[in-house]
């Protein structure tokens, strides 16, 4: 009898293609249940398990918390919600986004591999940035098997490249031979493989009780981490490190979490909010002070004698030049006040 129990894969742009050509060369009899995290929009509906359940001969669905795990079923994530395996069941929780997503691939992937070890398979498909190599990196270290499609066949290799950098996984595997691959690993007894250290367990646990409920700072995770002194994007809470073999990732105390990459992205496209956010100040202090200036001006023309309209010109021409200074200098540095 096989000893797999659980497939999970993870995949972010170009997926619904991969996932499309996978699940249609699954058998009708392929008994393992699948779960699938593809990043999806929060706030849209998402007609996924639909799609592949009229792309193959399996049954897909989307869960609801508590769902009873059967065979030959894909469960596809809801936006906006991680999905987590637990014993027979599927939690659908609502807790704090993972590289800026929910649901994380990571998050599902880390209760695969606390719930189901060596019995479990993780695979990480087409995708930008790196979501799902922390959870890959816990599921090799609980003796999962691991695989990613070959990069240079991904619509978007980065998160498999990303595994093959930081993970030694066990197959690169083109997606046309990934579902023959799954028939045949499905089918034999996979010899065990060592577990982590009571350590890793522990802290594994507690990231699949942060992914399902939040607060992790009574949960006990913080006091494991590495203090440093950056914060986090979504928050703005302090940021504990954690180093996963070659892979450090950071997580605040509401439960965010990141990798050094996610974190990095994030990072940036704050600061550039704010950069936006501080001209349109500027901007709008360049009006108000226009504004002003204008009324006072006609105030000032309608008390001086005509002699003084020369003057008032001048001071208007000179005034209209420093305006076409500044705004030529904005341009010049695609920005504009106009």
């Amino acid at each position: 009898m096989a000893d797999i129990d659980v497939i999970v894969i993870g995949s972010s742009a170009g997926g619904v293609m991969a996932l499309k050509q996978l699940v249609a060369a699954l058998p009708a009899d392929f008994k393992t249940p699948v779960f699938v995290v593809q990043h999806l929009a929060p706030g849209k509906d998402t007609f996924l398990a639909d799609i592949l359940d009229r792309s193959g001969p399996l049954h897909a669905i989307h869960p609801v918390d508590g769902t009873k795990i059967e065979e030959g079923t894909i469960y596809v994530s809801l936006p906006d919600h991680h999905m987590l395996v637990e014993s027979g069941h599927i939690l659908i929780k609502k807790g704090p986004k993972e590289n800026r997503f929910r649901p994380s691939i990571d998050a599902l992937f880390r209760s695969a591999a606390y719930s189901y070890g060596p019995r479990a398979i993780g695979i990480v498909l087409t995708g930008m940035l790196d979501d799902g190599c922390s959870g890959m990196w816990s599921l090799k270290r609980l003796g999962g098997i691991t695989i990613v499609q070959d990069p240079e066949q991904a619509l978007y290799p980065s998160m498999p490249l990303s595994v093959l950098e930081y993970i030694a996984p066990d197959h690169v595997c083109p997606l046309s031979s990934m579902s023959e691959l799954l028939v045949e690993l499905t089918r034999h007894s996979i010899p065990k493989k060592s577990v982590a250290d009571p350590y890793e367990v522990k802290l594994l646990k507690m990231e699949v009780d942060i992914a399902a409920l939040g607060n992790a700072f009574d949960k006990g995770i913080i006091s494991m981490g590495e203090k440093s002194s950056l914060t986090c994007p979504e928050c703005g809470g302090a940021l504990d490190s954690y180093t996963e073999g070659k892979l450090v990732r950071y997580r605040c105390h509401t439960g965010h979490a990141y990798s050094s990459a996610s974190l990095l992205s994030a990072v940036n496209e704050t600061t550039e909010h704010k950069l936006w956010a501080a001209l349109r100040s500027l901007e709008e202090a360049v009006m108000i002070v226009e504004k002003d200036a204008a009324v006072n001006l006609q105030i000032a023309e309608s008390q001086l004698a005509p002699g003084d309209a020369i003057k008032i010109q001048t001071l208007k021409h000179q005034a209209t030049q420093l305006h076409n200074f500044l705004n030529h200098y904005l341009q010049l540095n695609d920005l504009s006040i106009d």
